[in-house]
């Protein structure tokens, strides 16, 4: 049965939004297990190399071994792992298993590769992403003879299909040989495309959007203690000097309008901050010239303003309703 929901209190009034300040310390990460998907490259790397300096250990899952392999070898020249000679050995700092992220085998293979290699997963990333902005598939310029060419999925494979992969078996694999009080969560990376139109990109948008959605369905029911007690969060990058898009024409007329760009370590500290935080749930940090700013706050509160009054706690109400069937 269903319980009765009580009237829902609105208000339309915001507070600043502030800025998000990484706290990033080697004992948050000091022998932490970190699964990051798509780490070969990019923000990726950045955060491979920052969870490795502060004493954690990094999975590497990147169907680019030319990248991957070196990068962890890297790691585990640059900051060995010790031991005393008289105990159990530990597992290296970091590893690499070559990984297709639209492939559901070779993702399983990954958390299978992990978990016997370091016994637990403390936190999974997803920083795999894919954009092909030269495959426009609303092209105005399609013919009646180019539109019966089926179109290329990757964008929605890699960025959509992919994450969602990774989740479900994160939300299996995070909960096994963990002690009481233990943090453990996931963090995914959408963009600014994941809440605000870009042109040029709808179906990379459309994934970016699906990767909010899939965080904002399962943060009030991955972090309930009665079933996975996970976090999730969300990164949003806006520009950063590894996307596709930055061709040199771009980043010129960027620079000429003085628009603030981030560096890889720069979007990879604030994950590092998220991840490390648990204090965090449910959030999405948009990230802008290497700052950041969490963004889900403010659209829960303001929306009796862009909704309207009426329809907010209507929508409040019958959401609650639709909560308390879904836990029933």
């Amino acid at each position: 049965m269903i319980a009765p929901t009580e009237p829902v209190q609105s208000s339309n009034s915001a507070t600043p939004i502030t800025q998000f300040h990484p706290d990033i310390t080697r004992e948050a990460l000091e022998e932490k297990v970190v699964l990051i998907v798509g780490g070969a490259n990019g923000i990726g790397a950045s955060l491979v190399e920052l969870c490795c300096e502060n004493n954690a250990y990094v999975i590497i899952g990147d169907i680019d071994s030319t990248a991957g392999a070196p990068l962890s070898r890297k790691c585990r020249d640059k900051w060995p792992v010790y031991w005393d000679p008289s105990g159990p050995p530990k597992p290296p700092r970091s590893s690499f298993q070559e990984t297709d992220i639209t492939n559901y085998q070779s993702v399983l293979n990954l958390f299978d590769f992990t978990f016997k290699t370091y016994k637990r997963i403390d936190h999974v990333v997803v920083t795999a992403g894919s954009m092909e902005p030269k495959e426009n598939w609303f092209d105005h310029a399609l013919s009646l003879q180019a539109v019966r060419e089926p179109p290329s999925t990757r964008d929605l494979d890699v960025n959509l299909t992919g994450t969602l992969y990774v989740v479900r078996l994160a939300g299996a694999y995070l909960r096994h040989n963990r002690g009481p009080g233990v943090d453990r969560s996931i963090t995914l990376f959408s963009c600014a495309a994941g809440f605000k139109e870009t042109p040029g990109v709808s179906v990379y948008q459309a994934a970016k959007h699906g990767v909010q959605g899939l965080m904002r369905s399962l943060r009030p029911y991955f972090i309930s203690p009665y079933k996975h007690n996970l976090r999730i969060n969300t990164i949003c990058p806006w520009m950063t000097q590894t996307h596709p898009a930055v061709t040199k024409k771009l980043c010129d007329r960027w620079e000429e309008e003085g628009l603030p760009i981030s560096s890889p370590l720069q979007v990879a500290q604030v994950a590092a901050g998220v991840l490390v935080d648990d204090s965090l749930n449910g959030t999405s940090m948009y990230v802008e010239g290497g700052r950041a700013w969490e963004i889900e706050a403010n659209l829960d509160r303001l929306e009796p303003q862009w909704l309207g009054e009426v329809p907010a706690k209507t929508l409040a109400q019958g959401q609650k309703v639709l909560k308390d069937a879904w836990a029933a």
